[in-house]
């Protein structure tokens, strides 16, 4: 009976989240309403989602409004109506046209009209007009009320559930307007009565009225939406590069076996069974075109000159780096496919592709003239505490002195202290606004507004409503197009040498194995002399290099990892350096988890360890043991199958008959430890980038340290990279304007 209800992300207005607003739902006995947020389907896809859970049929739609205007309600039969309003709606948020008074006519979707608006026009088939419990006394004495007998349905706004939720609501409006509470506007602010009230009680307001109960039972029992969720749902992707994903299979095979000859120079059976099995995989699994697009974009970015690097866990891909994604070989460093792509794992792949901070935006550019149905990605940008305290010392009037007092935690206990930290703490963490996600693209079969409306942002490229947990949850893997500055400085510095040095030979920066064999590098490695080298220079990062004596590949790519928070927190960082240094230390470590890592002596260094350990040690399936590993990342911690894979850990730890302490300690390394850790294939993608920044180093120092001041430096302030070009004997010589300065 609710045609016209809101969540927070209708932004800075709404007071619930989705589940909340469900739970709302089923307390007042109410089986199937329409979620409607304002000018936002942000909502929608995860509405859907939870609704199952809750046994409510959802139905979606839009509240279109200009500010805080009504001008009319969407509510979409089916899923073509959903697209139908989504693409009306991007139409006035790309143009910032105003929304007009009357809609179009849409072929699967209905338009609701407040009764306060309608002026006694005829009405369209698929055009409603809304009874608010306010106006049923009105229309007794409309003279239009005989004319609109089929037309009037129930329209009971839901934005809050109590008295406390429509404080934070004005509240949010006094922000949104930038005024004090005091001062803002009736005009601005919904009515008290917008709740949910019982189903029984809703329909004894209209019992003088029977025709607008049975009408908006007709219209929501004319509403139908259906989104894949869950294990058999298939990826929304772009389905094909080519013409049929026969032609695609042939393509990726004939790129593949081209790549053999450019990576390897034998080409060994444990190769070619490896590239076999996962074609087999990517093809069962319908990735193909998952990695065409993936080839065709870094093949773009070589052909313009472009530097990447291809990381993340597709560094575990032999069709990756066949493909030129990657350069981190996963048969020299054994790197399992099955953490990037398995028949078990639920969530898509995800590859993360780095180019220089200068060519990312041309990137961008390719990618949307090349391919259909781009969008970038969502983020929301939520209230975080003191932020929230700050806004609201604002709007009830507090004096800055006294605003920051609250936000150090050391109020006044007067009144409006009181209520600042009492609303702060309900609206933090309620999203504010859409953002961009950093570097997330999707590229869909289907038209994206099949998903969402979309944003036009300042960047000038269409936007979801969504983030990309729900991108994944509706079968939407995003493409991550990351930019950093150390592939500037390598892009420059081979620019400089070139121009320096026409006389030497061209410098292939690809050739990973000519630089690990490399004295001067590793020399560099051992003494942590890695001012200005990607990942390497941090001194905790030298200091860890001087510690482990380390100077071969596969303790960079260790230490690439173990230098994460996570590790060092739970004290496996001190212990794999203990172990490493000392072999009798090893024998220290508990006896399954060393069987399962001898590579690291039994310490959990890599994200994959997670997926071992849950597997071997706890005995967890390899679904079970991925959802964990995910779950630790914190996006996916509140979520139900999370505690579902963590009960069942320490269930299957007792029927294996450890002790409670054991699993509880092995528990306490994997959760303090896997949310901050690299995948290895990362760390080995981090370590492929920190050997050619180390390369350059060791045999062209000053025209890198050029090119790291020219492109912003890294981790030091400016200065330290100049008195670091001045030791390997530069000339520093002061700009025009310093001199013109000192002539001053």
């Amino acid at each position: 009976m609710y045609l016209n209800t809101h969540t927070y992300y209708s932004f800075k207005y709404g007071t619930m989240s989705c589940e909340e607003l469900l739970i709302e739902a089923q307390n007042n006995d109410i089986d199937r309403f329409v979620l409607t947020d304002i000018n936002s389907t942000a909502a929608c896809l995860n509405f859907v989602r939870l609704s199952i859970k809750h046994k409510i049929e959802p139905i979606l739609g839009i509240d279109f409004r200009n500010g805080v205007a009504q001008q009319f309600i969407g509510i979409a039969k089916n899923n073509q109506g959903y697209f139908e309003l989504n693409r009306f709606l991007s139409g006035f948020l790309h143009s910032g046209d105003p929304i007009p008074e009357k809609a179009p006519y849409f072929s699967h979707a209905f338009i609701i009209y407040p009764f306060a608006q309608y002026d006694g026009r005829k009405l369209k088939k698929n055009e409603f007009i809304g009874i608010s419990p306010e106006h049923i006394n009105r229309l007794r004495f409309s003279p239009y009320a005989h004319l609109i007998q089929d037309k009037m349905v129930i329209l009971q706004t839901v934005t809050f559930r109590n008295k406390k939720d429509f404080n934070a609501h004005r509240l949010l409006r006094a922000i949104d307007n930038n005024t004090l509470l005091s001062k803002l506007p009736e005009t601005e602010e919904g009515s008290f009565s917008h709740q949910m009230l019982p189903k029984k009680e809703l329909l004894t307001l209209y019992g003088d009225y029977p025709s607008i109960i049975k009408n908006t039972e007709k219209l929501l029992n004319s509403c139908s939406i259906h989104f894949d969720f869950g294990d058999e749902q298939e990826h929304k992707n772009q389905k094909n590069y080519t013409h049929s994903e026969h032609e695609d299979f042939k393509k990726i095979c004939k790129l593949c076996y081209k790549g053999l000859r450019y990576r390897y120079p034998e080409i060994t059976e444990a190769i070619k069974t490896r590239l076999k099995t996962e074609l087999k995989v990517i093809r069962e699994k319908s990735f193909i075109a998952y990695f065409l697009i993936n080839w065709d974009i870094v093949s773009f970015a070589r052909r313009q000159g472009f530097f990447y690097v291809g990381r993340g866990s597709g560094a575990n891909s032999i069709v990756a780096y066949l493909l030129r994604i990657t350069d981190v070989d996963p048969i020299d460093l054994d790197l399992y496919f099955e953490r990037f792509i398995n028949l078990y794992r639920k969530n898509p792949p995800d590859f993360d592709i780095d180019f220089s901070w200068t060519d990312r935006e041309d990137i961008t550019a390719y990618i949307f003239k090349r391919f259909k149905n781009v969008a970038l990605l969502a983020t929301y940008s939520t209230f975080q505490l003191r932020a929230v305290i700050r806004e609201l010392g604002k709007v009830f009037g507090l004096p800055a002195h006294e605003i920051e007092k609250i936000a150090e935690g050391k109020p006044k206990q007067d009144y409006y202290s009181q209520l600042v930290i009492k609303y702060s703490h309900l609206i933090q963490g309620f999203p504010s606004h859409l953002s961009i996600h950093a570097g997330g693209i999707l590229i869909s079969e289907k038209h994206i507004h099949y998903f969402s409306a979309t944003d036009l942002p300042p960047k000038g490229y269409p936007t979801t409503h969504f983030d990309m947990v729900i991108a994944e949850d509706v079968g939407l893997y995003k493409f991550d197009i990351l930019s950093q500055r150390g592939l500037g400085k390598i892009k420059d510095t081979l620019s400089l040498v070139k121009e320096n040095k026409p006389e030497e030979p061209d410098i292939d920066i690809h050739d990973l194995n000519r630089f690990k064999k490399d004295e001067a590098v590793k020399s560099l490695l051992r003494q942590g002399k890695a001012i200005g080298c990607f990942y390497v220079e941090s001194p905790a990062m030298r200091m860890l290099l001087k510690k482990l004596e380390a100077d071969d590949y596969l303790g960079l790519v260790a230490a690439s990892s173990i230098i994460r928070p996570g590790v060092a927190k739970s004290g496996m960082m001190r212990e794999y350096i203990l172990r490493f240094k000392n072999p009798e230390r090893r024998k220290e470590a508990h006896p399954t988890l060393l069987s399962i890592m001898p590579e690291t002596y039994g310490v959990m260094v890599y994200q994959e360890d997670v997926i071992k350990v849950a597997h071997y040690f706890a005995g967890l399936t390899l679904a079970e043991a991925d959802v964990l590993r995910r779950g630790m990342s914190g996006k996916f911690r509140s979520r139900d199958e999370f505690q579902k894979a963590k009960d069942q850990y320490f269930s299957n730890c007792k029927a294996k008959g450890y002790t409670y302490a054991e699993s509880a300690e092995i528990w306490r390394q994997i959760e303090s430890f896997a949310g901050y850790a690299f995948s290895k294939g990362h760390s080995a993608s981090y370590a492929v980038e920190s050997y050619q920044s180390l390369f350059l180093k060791a045999y062209y120092p000053l025209e890198y340290m050029v090119a790291t001041i020219n492109n912003f430096g890294g981790f030091y302030r400016t200065e330290l990279y100049v008195h670091e070009a001045r030791m390997h004997g530069a000339e520093i010589s002061p700009s025009l304007r310093q001199r013109q300065r000192c002539h001053d």
